[in-house]
């Protein structure tokens, strides 16, 4: 059963409309998983802090709104379509308010050190006491068990990519640093395992009306994803280690400078870097440029390298685009804001939208909803709006608080 009357999203859309999420968690990973639930229809109450809500509001590239409170870009991008009120979860009455949005909720997913809500009489059993259905995602760096030295630690993106194992692949080989992965690679990555995770969840809740609890550490979805690194090492005793943009067992696969900036070039099997040979004027089937394929630190690897790189300096990013796509080959101008906003295909596709942000009061654009359903799209309804903006129409609407309780509570700080 869906959550009962009334649904807060004042028109139905979307393929999770009815679903029903409490969203908790701070800073990007968790919203930004109920934001993408959001933009598909469910309903999403995001809860913050009484007074100045989160800090994330301001710190990333902010834009001053009329009032002179700057809004970061990312909090504009990634909180529309979101109720959001402010709660005290360590007072008692901010606890029983909370519980009873649990008994009305589908999934609640919050991010935070291990344990922390127990502390607040939060703890799972309480909670799944109060609604037998509900699904609860935790989202935490380390994880709520494992060893006791780990658990208690803080984490952010950085963290986690470095914990997780991705920045030992990234960025070119010693003696240069390791790289991070940017924008908050890691908390993206931990955003989406937590919604497809809650969503699974939901999906059996639904079946067998029980709900259940995800434990979600944050390096640990960062080091799903590194493919066959750790069977490597397990079964091979192989620690791979960063080896920059090139592939380390074919060409082309790298960055390449043109005159005008620079390209991704990426061959992959004979059949295509045949392509490229006839691009460049070489016989694909000479022994010589079979050997240079596979064997990159050869001499003859070497030397393709540098005929290539030659004939790519020649040429315009636009020329090099043009002529290698022509032939089949994977080849693409790294994009930059300006170049993505203004791309003839982003715009076919309508990849970028336009929607009013409540907090600048005026329309702003940036990445429309992804992916794009057939029979049940996305939609953007709403901006990102001010801190505790729907506390009346969710704590009065919803739960029945009355206007005169709602002003007491606000005036104690309970909201």
């Amino acid at each position: 059963m869906g959550p009962p009357e009334p649904n807060l999203v004042p028109e139905q859309f979307g393929t999770l409309q009815g679903v029903r999420i409490l969203s908790t968690g701070t800073i990007v990973a968790e919203p930004v998983a109920a934001g993408m639930a959001a933009d598909m229809g469910a309903e999403v109450i995001h809860i913050e802090r009484p007074g100045g809500g989160e800090d994330w509001r301001h710190a990333e590239f902010p834009i001053t709104s009329p009032s002179g409170v700057p809004v970061a870009s990312s909090w504009i991008q990634d909180h529309r379509n979101m109720f959001h009120t402010t709660l005290d979860f360590s007072t008692p009455e901010g606890r029983e308010i909370f519980l009873k949005l649990l008994q009305r909720a589908d999934i609640w997913m919050e991010s935070s050190k291990a344990r922390t809500y127990d502390k607040w009489g939060l703890d799972d059993d309480t909670v799944l006491a109060a609604n037998p259905q509900i699904v609860i995602c935790h989202v935490s760096g380390y994880g709520q068990d494992g060893d006791p030295d780990y658990v208690g630690r803080a984490s952010y993106d950085f963290t986690a990519q470095a914990f997780g194992g991705m920045m030992n692949l990234m960025g070119n080989p010693e003696p240069d640093p390791p790289t991070r992965a940017v924008p908050w690679t890691a908390d993206f990555i931990t955003a989406l395992f937590c919604l497809w995770s809650s969503l699974a969840a939901y999906i059996h809740a639904q079946r067998t009306g029980q709900g259940q609890v995800i434990d979600l550490a944050q390096f640990e979805a960062v080091h799903r994803i590194l493919s066959g690194t750790m069977v490597a090492y397990h079964e091979l005793g192989l620690v791979r280690e960063r080896a920059g943009n090139r592939a380390g067992n074919a060409q082309p696969w790298d960055t390449f400078q043109a005159k005008d900036g620079w390209v991704v070039i990426a061959a992959v099997g004979p059949a295509v870097y045949a392509r490229v040979c006839h691009v460049l004027g070489l016989d694909p089937d000479d022994e010589k440029w079979i050997k240079a394929r596979r064997e990159i630190h050869s001499p003859e690897g070497i030397e393709f390298d540098a005929i290539l790189r030659g004939w790519v300096e020649d040429r315009t990013v636009d020329e090099v685009v043009r002529i290698f796509n022509q032939a089949q080959v994977g080849c693409s101008r790294i994009m930059n804001a300006q170049e993505m906003a203004e791309n003839p295909h982003y715009r076919s596709r309508g990849v970028h939208a336009e929607w009013q942000d409540d907090q600048l009061g005026k329309t702003v654009q940036g990445v429309g909803v992804i992916p794009k359903f057939s029979r049940t799209p996305g939609k953007i309804w709403r901006g990102s709006v001010p801190v505790g903006y729907d506390n009346e129409l969710v704590y009065g609407d919803l739960l029945g608080i009355s206007p005169q309780t709602l002003r007491d509570l606000a005036s104690r700080g309970v909201i």
